[in-house]
Order: C-alpha cells, then sequence, then structure tokens
C-alpha cells in the first residue's frame, strides 16, 4: 500500500465561511459535493470574502441533506437556510467577473448584515455544470467550477506544511507560528508524502476518484487570518514570497480538477498516477 493516504477532507459550503469535516464526500465535476455553492455579497452584488471581511472566519456553515445550510456565528441565532426556489438569476461579481446565482430568502440576507455590520445578501449557484468554467488558461472543454477561488479542489500536505512552519520559525515573524492547515482552507489534506512533492502531481486517484493536477495554489491575505480569531498577522505570505514564489504566485498546494467521479475517504489511498 502506498504511503500517501487522506488525513482529512474539508468542506465549505458558504465561501469563506468554516465548514465541516466529513469522513467521506461525493466528487462532483465542479469539487466536492456541497462546497462552495453559496457566497455572502454585497448590494451591489459583488462577492463578500475574508478579503474584506475577516469575520465571516468565525462563522461556520453546515450542510443540510436537502442541500441548504446551518448557519451560527458568534452572537447570532443559528439561521437554516433552504436551497432557494427556482426563480429570476441573478449575477455577482467575483475577481472582476460575472456569475449567474440565485438569491436566498430575505432571512440570511438579514442574518448575515447584522453580523458583519454591512448590508449584505447570500446567493446559491443553482447549476454549477454550466455557470461557471475553469479558467481557460488551465481548463479542458466543458470543466466548470463552483464558487471557490477558481478551481474544484485544492489539495495540501501535511508535510509541505511541516516545511512550511520550519521556515516560518527562522524568519522575523517566528511568533506568529506554527500555522494550522485551516489558514490555507484545503478540500483535500494528504499525509505521507514529502514536502512540496504536491508540485508535480499530473495525475492522482483517491478512491474511486481521478484527478488532474492544473497548476499551483497562489495565497493571498486570507492565509494571514486566524481562522479561529480573525486576527491577521504576516505569515505565511512573508515565508511565502521568500521561499515558495512559483512565476507569479506564493504557492502552498495544488489545483485539481476532477476527471472520473466517485467518493473519497479520509483513510483512502493516494496514488501518483503520472
Amino acid at each position: 500500500m502506498s504511503n500517501l493516504y487522506v488525513q482529512a477532507l474539508h468542506v465549505h459550503p458558504v465561501k469563506s465561511v468554516a465548514g465541516t469535516a466529513p469522513d467521506e464526500v461525493t466528487v462532483e465535476p465542479w469539487g466536492l459535493s456541497g462546497d462552495r455553492r453559496w457566497a455572502v455579497v454585497d448590494f451591489e452584488g459583488t462577492v463578500i470574502t475574508q478579503r474584506q471581511q475577516a469575520r465571516l472566519a468565525l462563522a461556520t456553515a453546515r450542510p443540510l441533506g436537502s442541500g441548504g445550510v446551518a448557519l451560527s456565528a458568534p452572537g447570532m441565532a443559528d439561521l437554516l437556510v433552504e436551497v432557494p426556489e427556482p426563480g429570476p438569476l441573478e449575477p455577482v461579481v467575483l475577481f472582476g467577473k460575472k456569475i449567474e446565482t440565485v438569491v436566498a430568502a430575505r432571512a440570511a440576507a438579514d442574518w448575515f448584515s447584522a453580523y458583519l455590520g454591512v448590508p449584505a445578501r447570500l446567493v446559491h449557484m443553482d447549476d454549477p455544470a454550466v455557470r461557471r468554467p475553469v479558467d481557460p488558461q488551465y481548463a479542458l472543454p466543458g470543466e466548470t467550477v463552483s464558487l471557490a477561488d477558481g478551481y474544484p479542489l485544492l489539495i495540501t500536505t501535511l508535510a509541505s506544511l511541516d516545511a512550511l512552519n520550519s521556515l516560518i520559525a527562522q524568519g522575523e515573524h517566528a511568533d506568529e507560528g506554527p500555522l494550522p492547515m485551516n489558514r490555507f482552507r484545503p478540500n483535500v489534506v494528504v499525509a505521507g508524502a514529502e514536502a512540496w512533492a504536491e508540485d508535480g502531481w499530473q495525475r492522482i486517484a483517491i478512491g474511486d476518484a481521478v484527478f488532474r493536477g492544473a497548476r499551483e495554489c497562489g495565497r493571498c491575505i486570507v492565509t494571514t487570518t486566524d481562522q479561529a480569531t480573525a486576527q491577521r498577522g504576516k505569515e505565511p505570505l512573508k515565508t511565502l514570497g521568500r521561499h515558495r514564489r512559483i512565476g507569479k504566485s506564493l504557492a502552498f498546494g495544488r489545483q485539481l480538477v476532477p476527471v472520473r467521479l466517485g467518493t473519497v475517504r479520509v483513510g483512502d489511498e493516494v496514488r501518483v498516477l503520472q
């Protein structure tokens, strides 16, 4: 048996909000089932993430069997939000590009507006098969993605996190480390690999599913946000900038696109096919 295996799985139903860590999850063409199908937007229709509102880190979205979400956050009453009925499509803007979504019930808008202290709404991607293509520079024809930053899945390894934390410990902001994996909000965390091995993964198999490695994952200010306190620091971006520049990216983790669907489970062997 391979030494590589799935140490953890993570599903984030609402973009930039804390999610759950299931023992198994179905792989869909656009990502893990239920992952990032919802997003918070301002009243001009621009997606709000932890880049603008670090407090989103302290809210949690738990997936419901119906496709809806259960929301909780400090100081807020819990709220159940069901998938909105088919209706008029609402264009929202994510990274400068328009994506058609459906607006959730008014109660969800009131909840996020009260929590964030700014006018906000919750929207749902009703049909990820057609709503948003993967970046054509790195995509194959027909590949689509949910409301994730750009690709269906993000994979990271424990060894790379250990290596990064060792580098942080040698730097000027050593007091900020070691950082936990949740700073990077991955979908799949792999144990047993060598540090940075994922950089070269072109095709891997996990459980019944097969994925192609599209590119490295460039990191942003969200990684400097403590997911337990919503406080920002300097790391890991300072250290990634010194040691992990790949092209224009400060890289940690690898973006994946499913090429064969199936189910993945914690403990599954990870096989590097190419």
